[in-house]
């Protein structure tokens, strides 16, 4: 079991519901950090997708726009969308649900001073660590 796991579980207290939130974002952390270019990777993939004006807001220092499901599959694709929800365990719409309320408070929590830095590559699960709960809670 990797730090994120252990972490995220002894947050959730292991329960079944949360515990398959924990696994979706553990499952999406691990795909940032392995994707092209990382954080500034995935967040030119979402804006290229149709979700520039979403994307921007959850970078910037406002509120986080709001987004569907259908948005975050058409952005990302259904291979990512199914290779989260294997790595996960969950079934792609309980996935691409959770995305959807996910997506934009981790990248609201990964961009603290309202910018992407090309050179911060993956997701620091150590500077994370602090926005789990909050994330989860986000999605109970």
């Amino acid at each position: 079991m990797g730090l994120l796991d252990s972490v995220l579980s002894a947050a959730t207290g292991g329960g079944n519901q949360t515990g398959g939130q924990a696994s979706l974002l553990s499952a999406l952390v691990e795909h940032v950090n392995s994707y092209p270019g990382g954080l500034s990777g995935l967040v030119q993939k979402l804006q290229e997708g149709g979700l520039g004006d979403a994307v921007s807001s959850w970078v910037g220092t406002g509120a986080n726009q709001a987004v569907s499901g259908e948005q975050v599959q058409s952005a990302l694709g259904d291979d990512v969308v199914n290779k989260l929800a294997q790595s996960s365990g969950q079934d792609p719409s309980t996935v691409l649900s959770s995305l959807s309320t996910l997506l934009p408070h981790l990248v609201d929590h990964a961009t603290p001073d309202g910018t992407v830095d090309p050179a911060q590559g993956g997701l620091n699960v150590s500077s994370l660590m602090g926005s789990l709960s909050g994330l989860l809670g986000k999605l109970g």
